[in-house]
């Protein structure tokens, strides 16, 4: 029971969470280490916190878990983790994390609180309204990110960031709709009732007007952000992002992934090397170049 519990609490999903590091990267602070313990120690209150969240929608989603051909698999609906025990922990870890968000910093506190309340809103209530559910988990990236700002007193964060945030949870979220809807075909309503709002045509307009979207944003912010290195060397990151981009989209629409985007992240070797390579370079350009 105890190893189902981890498993709903999807310790996958908490890769997710490494955006809060994002203020501290960005920021030239990332070898600073009070900064550092400070953002760790936010990372383990996240995945605490995103943890509960997941134990709550798998409760929630109980019953259309069961409909689902991969989902029906998981500790719930499964039946290898008792709905008392998954309940128990959901109350209890906001009550342990909350305060220790709050003790590490105020704020931080109150955007995990807002993080916490935004996806129990989406698990109960607005993940079945079309377009919305998908704004919704793209602000908890958004809220991931910001969370990391507080923490270390961030002077040189760029807004821009959260723009490209946004539109990149955008992409990811739209991906796994479109996934959703290929691999559930005429059932997919039966598990996700905002399935029946979305077709083919539609998820691919929107993922292709988002993908620009997200590609132009970022453009703009390697050489209209302040504070960034002289003469626009951050340019020099934009063909991974143009690469680990286009990879995804040939990974939803070739391969027909995308229905959990943190397998991608931890399976796909082109990508993963895109990223880190892309880490490489913002931190040599944000941290060797600097004026």
């Amino acid at each position: 029971m105890f190893t189902g519990l981890i498993k709903t609490m999807r310790p996958k999903q908490w890769v997710k969470n490494v955006f809060i590091f994002a203020p501290l990267t960005f920021d030239v602070k990332l070898f600073n280490l009070y900064y550092l313990a400070k953002t760790m120690a936010g990372f383990v209150l996240l995945c605490l916190i995103s943890g509960a969240v997941y134990i709550v929608n798998d409760l929630a989603d109980i019953e259309q878990d069961r409909q689902h051909p991969e989902k029906c698999k998981r500790p719930l609906p499964s039946g290898q983790l008792s709905t008392r025990v998954a309940l128990a922990a959901a109350v209890v870890m906001p009550l342990l994390g909350l305060p220790l968000g709050f003790l590490l910093d105020p704020i931080f506190g109150g955007l995990l609180t807002g993080y916490l309340l935004i996806q129990l809103a989406y698990s109960f209530w607005l993940k079945n309204i079309v377009i919305v559910d998908v704004m919704l988990v793209a602000s908890g990236f958004i809220l991931r990110v910001a969370a990391g700002v507080p923490l270390v007193k961030a002077e040189r964060f760029s807004p821009w960031l959260y723009i490209c945030m946004m539109l990149l949870a955008l992409l990811i979220g739209f991906g796994k709709r479109r996934h959703e809807l290929v691999l559930l075909k005429e059932n997919a309503n039966m598990h996700r009732q905002s399935l029946q709002d979305y077709n083919l045509p539609l998820l691919d307009h929107i993922i292709s007007i988002v993908t620009a979207s997200t590609l132009l944003a970022y453009a703009l912010y390697t050489f209209s952000a302040p504070n960034l290195p002289p003469n626009h060397t951050m340019m020099l990151t934009l063909p991974f992002v143009l690469y680990g981009i286009f990879r995804y989209l040939y990974l939803i629409h070739v391969k027909g992934m995308g229905g959990a985007p943190e397998e991608i992240a931890l399976s796909d070797r082109p990508l993963q090397a895109t990223v880190v390579l892309w880490g490489l370079s913002v931190i040599i350009v944000m941290y060797a170049f600097r004026s």
